[in-house]
């Protein structure tokens, strides 16, 4: 469910940065769609890479703890 949230709110944070930039513009909001759309899919690209990217990095932390508990020489117990 995280991923879903993830891609929305960053798509929706696209929709708002697009409705930004055409507000500085002083330009009509809905004049095209097309762009809004982009915006919307580019920035939810970029929250789908951030979860994926946070997935991986908890991986490669749990993997980093392991090893230096048995560089240790400690048991380790999942959290």
């Amino acid at each position: 469910m995280a991923l879903w949230s993830s891609v929305f709110g960053f798509s929706l944070f696209g929709l708002a940065t697009r409705f930004g930039q055409l507000g500085i513009q002083k330009r009509n909001l809905f004049e095209n769609m097309g762009g809004h759309a982009i915006a919307m899919v580019t920035f939810g690209f970029a929250g789908y890479w951030a979860h994926d990217w946070e997935v991986r990095s908890g991986e490669m932390i749990k993997e980093k703890r392991a090893e230096i508990a048995a560089r240790r020489g400690i048991k380790v117990e999942d959290l």
